[in-house]
């Protein structure tokens, strides 16, 4: 097997391909490191397997939508926008197509093509694939020497380390990457979970498997008094919390949290305005009078929500239609226009989608994304410590990051 090469690259995800591919582009004779048997399994399964690749809009849009630090990604931005993206994979044969929010999906709505793309290129332009796990980089006066593996060492004078975050693991994100960041002297700054479930203190169980999908979801920081974001889409209801696209991207939003600091509000009806859904329910309720409020409610709302909603009211589910109050409907109606949660916590790093975090972005060469620290060493993707809002974002940076160090 051959051992030498002027670079190699540590990682086969989506930021790895991207940068073994433009290294390998450029005449440097390239091997790329990974201990999966397939290549790209985390990129496989973005956008529930369909790959939201990147945001067809202005670098300067991306970087409004990189909540941690926007401002080093200005030059890679500049370098390799959205539209360089596209195009690249347009030109590997991938058709793609632009959806809400100006989200970019390969047409045939499978991640498969992305992965597939970038594959054939590395074998196209002679990117050696190794397939075994990197243990470390090695280092002689102050420079990369190569790496060492569990089949022996590779040298090259430049490595590039894409080696993802520590979210998904069974697609290989296991945080290898910032210990051997570490080891040459690097600060990781805290890593906490991204684009991830939430918990709440209310038991969510009775309406656990319930997808809410056009509703709107307000997050309120209670200790800075404000709604810190607000959008309609998907909720899903879980054992422990909630789910879905829209929670997701609501917790990319959010800070540390303890008790009490986040609450979440559900309108179930955005379409309604307050007055609009009491005359609704006013009719409803004339037209069903001698009915138990829970089975009145049925046309108006999702069948496992009501008793959790009515008991947030404080409403008795067995009361008939022609007994409720104006105050208990009035409570209805601001329930149904606001149902809350309070949240507890993050589900676990390893459920996310993006790990927030990373190797500092002070001690890496914005330009180059190569390592103040150590010559010949680069870094490329999730691995550094830019996160963006969902939408393409995340990619997007995990691709210019990639076509930088590439270069």
């Amino acid at each position: 097997m051959e051992k030498n090469f002027d670079c190699i690259v540590i990682g086969a995800g989506a930021a790895g391909m991207y940068a073994a591919v433009t290294s390998a582009t450029n005449g440097y004779k390239t091997a790329i490191i990974e201990p999966n048997e397939k290549v790209g399994r985390k990129l496989a399964i973005t956008g529930k397997g369909r790959c939201n690749l990147t945001n067809n809009c202005t670098a300067d849009e991306i970087m409004k939508n990189i909540p941690r630090n926007p401002r080093f990604m200005y030059s890679a931005l500049s370098m390799h926008d959205p539209s360089d993206v596209m195009a690249f994979f347009e030109n590997e044969g991938v058709p793609l197509k632009t959806e809400r929010g100006n989200r970019v999906f390969p047409v045939s709505d499978k991640a498969y093509d992305i992965v597939d793309a970038l594959f054939f290129k590395m074998k196209r332009e002679g990117v050696v694939i190794i397939r075994t796990r990197a243990l470390d980089i090695t280092v002689g006066d102050g420079f990369v020497t190569g790496v060492k593996t569990d089949k022996g060492h590779f040298s090259a004078p430049k490595v590039i380390l894409a080696t993802g975050g520590m979210s998904y693991p069974v697609t290989g994100s296991t945080g290898d990457g910032y210990k051997m960041a570490e080891r040459l002297g690097h600060t990781v700054t805290p890593l906490k979970p991204s684009l991830v479930p939430l918990e709440t203190e209310e038991n969510c169980a009775e309406m656990m498997g319930l997808s809410l999908k056009n509703s709107t979801l307000s997050v309120r920081d209670n200790e800075k008094g404000k709604v810190i974001f607000k959008e309609m889409g998907e909720i899903l209801f879980t054992h422990f919390g909630v789910s879905g696209p829209l929670v997701l991207s609501a917790s990319s939003h959010m800070g540390d949290i303890s008790r009490g600091k986040y609450s979440l509000f559900i309108d179930l009806k955005p379409a309604l305005s307050e007055e609009q859904l009491d005359s609704r329910v006013q009719r409803d309720f004339l037209e069903r009078k001698n009915m138990q409020l829970d089975n009145a409610l049925r046309k108006l709302l999702p069948e496992k929500i009501i008793l959790p909603l009515l008991k947030k009211c404080g409403i008795n589910p067995e009361k008939q239609c022609n007994s409720v109050t104006r105050e208990e409907r009035m409570a209805l109606i601001r329930a149904v226009k606001g149902f809350s949660l309070e949240v507890t916590s993050y589900r676990p790093i390893s459920e996310a989608i993006i790990t927030d975090g990373g190797v500092s972005v002070k001690e890496i060469n914005p330009k180059t994304m190569e390592s103040k620290i150590v010559g010949g060493l680069y870094f490329a993707g999730e691995i550094i410590d830019v996160t963006g809002f969902t939408g393409g974002f995340n990619l997007q940076i995990a691709f210019s990051t990639a076509y930088a160090a590439g270069q």
